[in-house]
């Protein structure tokens, strides 16, 4: 199994109906193809984790980087996983409020720092680890698992 952690923007605005449908599809896509994962989205910047068969990820990840939707698109992170860490969610949700931020392990009030042209540093990547961690919490019911 293959796992995917990768950030992007969105080329226009998503309004909550885009954003709805979406996750719909996706949903639809990744529960068909075996593959689970989570989706953070905030102020048109998105990180989203994809795991499952090294093959369907990768798969999910060209549909990705075709989809006029998004720009920018950085892998953070692509490394080979025993387990999953989102077993249940064939695409969790949320948009990573601000005012949750400080209770959140990693949570950064900008992906800013995720933008730039070279490699991730440590500090990032611990960051998106603690970050996908915190959500992995079987007490985080109210982030749109599904």
């Amino acid at each position: 199994m293959l796992s995917v952690v990768y950030s992007s923007t969105a080329t226009n605005a998503m309004s909550g109906a885009d954003l709805e449908g979406l996750l719909a599809v996706s949903r639809e896509t990744n529960a068909r193809t075996d593959v689970t994962g989570m989706l953070l989205h905030r102020s048109g910047r998105f990180i989203q984790v994809l795991e499952g068969p090294a093959s369907s990820v990768l798969d999910r990840m060209s549909h990705i980087t075709a989809d006029s939707r998004h720009r920018d698109i950085r892998t953070l992170i692509e490394e080979p996983i025993q387990e999953r860490q989102f077993p249940e969610w064939t695409m969790g949700y949320t948009t990573g409020s601000t005012s949750d931020g400080a209770a959140i392990p990693g949570y950064r009030a900008t992906f800013d720092d995720l933008t730039v042209e070279e490699e991730p540093d440590s500090t990032t990547i611990r960051a998106l680890r603690e970050l996908i961690r915190w959500y992995t919490t079987p007490s985080r019911s109210d982030t749109g698992r599904r």
